[in-house]
Parts: structure tokens; C-alpha cells; sequence
């Protein structure tokens, strides 16, 4: 099993900077693929940004170029740098593992952005 835990939500202006992390209970080295999905209000869940232990990433159309996910090995932790921040970036941020053939799921963090 893996336990996921999201931080560095919060409050932020338009064209304002986030850091999300998701720290993973077990050495994410052994987790092929990790990611961040968002959801907002009424909406569906949508992918947002993923990354493989080869560290290929690949992310959605509406924040390509101004989100980045990386992973830090040492820390197990996955992190979602996420800039020039649009008011649309706001929803609940979740990170997900894929692991032994199954997902999981954090608990969220929620992401604000004003105008």
C-alpha cells in the first residue's frame, strides 16, 4: 500500500506561484507513475501533470508551460511547482500513485486563485 499526503495549498492572486508536495509512505522509486489531478467545483477529475520513474512527464494542454512536476528520490516526495496562476487553476489537488497495478490517492489540497 501507499500513503499519499498533499501540502502547500492556499490562497494566491492571479499570476501568482504554488509549490504542491506529496509525500509517499514508501521509497517512490518502486511507484511507476506518479501524478496530480485537479478538480474543481461540478466538475470531473482531470489529470493535470504525470511522471514516471524514468522521469518522463507529460501534462495537460491548459498548464503546459507553466507547471512543473518533479520528484525528489531522497524525500519520496513528488512536488507540483505551479505558475502564472489563472483563477481556472482553482480546485481540490490531488496526488496519485500507481503502484502494484493499483491507484492512490491523497486527500487533497485546495488551490485558490483570485482575480
Amino acid at each position: 500500500q501507499v500513503q499519499l499526503v498533499e501540502s502547500g495549498g492556499g490562497l494566491v492572486q492571479a499570476g501568482g506561484s504554488l509549490r504542491l508536495s506529496c509525500a509517499a509512505s514508501r521509497n517512490i522509486l518502486s511507484i511507476n507513475v506518479m501524478a496530480w489531478y485537479r478538480q474543481a467545483p461540478g466538475k470531473q477529475r482531470e489529470l493535470v501533470a504525470i511522471c514516471t520513474t524514468g522521469g518522463d512527464t507529460n501534462y495537460a494542454h491548459s498548464v503546459k508551460g507553466r507547471f512543473t512536476i518533479s520528484r525528489d528520490n531522497a524525500k519520496n516526495t513528488v512536488y507540483l511547482q505551479m505558475n502564472s496562476l489563472k483563477p481556472e487553476d482553482t480546485a481540490v489537488y490531488y496526488c496519485n500513485a500507481d503502484y502494484n497495478r493499483r491507484g492512490y490517492w491523497g486527500q487533497g489540497t485546495q488551490v485558490t486563485v483570485t482575480s
